[in-house]
């Protein structure tokens, strides 16, 4: 195991320099340097200290098995429809509204639409996957059809409407989640 690289991509992960790694645990830069190119290694102590600056521990630091699910099936998702906004979310992602982003899949009948909703900070990205939609953005509207994608800063009032006579799916991601 590569000790000094999996320090390093941890360093990364928290955003701190070699420097500020350093003076976190109270080491040289040239020292915290050596370890992550595995030119020396730390005592056990040493270690435990600069795992402690970076948020973990000797047992998770030296675990390789992943406890978090990383596919989903469509057994997975949960479902909420809407008979009045006549529309049906799938959230396909279970739990993902504690992550950064959070995809749906968005099935519209026609003349359906989603939720309005307000101004908040993030992004909104969609594939249109069938039919077509209008993204309403203020006073302003965009069509987006079949193997279009959209993406905005969601700044307005905003929600999405299906433009046509067929059903429309979308692949809707929002960041922060807020569906």
């Amino acid at each position: 195991m590569e000790i000094g690289h999996k320090i390093k991509m941890l360093r990364i992960k928290n955003g701190l320099t070699q420097e500020e790694l350093a003076d976190r645990s109270e080491l040289s830069k040239g020292f915290i340097s050596q370890i992550e190119r595995d030119l020396t290694s730390p005592s056990i102590a040493t270690l435990v200290d600069i795992l402690q600056c970076l948020g973990t521990n000797l047992r998770d630091f030296f675990n390789d098995s992943f406890d978090e699910k990383i596919v989903f099936s469509k057994d997975d998702a949960f479902v909420k429809e809407n008979d009045d906004l006549k529309h049906v979310i799938r959230w396909i992602v279970p739990d993902s509204q504690k992550n950064h982003m959070e995809p749906i899949l968005l099935e519209l009948a026609p003349g359906g639409s989603s939720e309005v909703d307000d101004p908040h900070e993030g992004e909104e990205f969609g594939y249109v996957l069938s039919g077509s939609v209008y993204i309403h953005l203020a006073a302003r509207k965009y069509r987006a059809r079949k193997g279009e994608s959209f993406y905005y800063k969601p700044n307005f009032v905003h929600y999405i409407s299906n433009a046509g006579k067929t059903e429309a799916k979308v692949l809707w991601v929002s960041t922060p989640p807020s569906f």
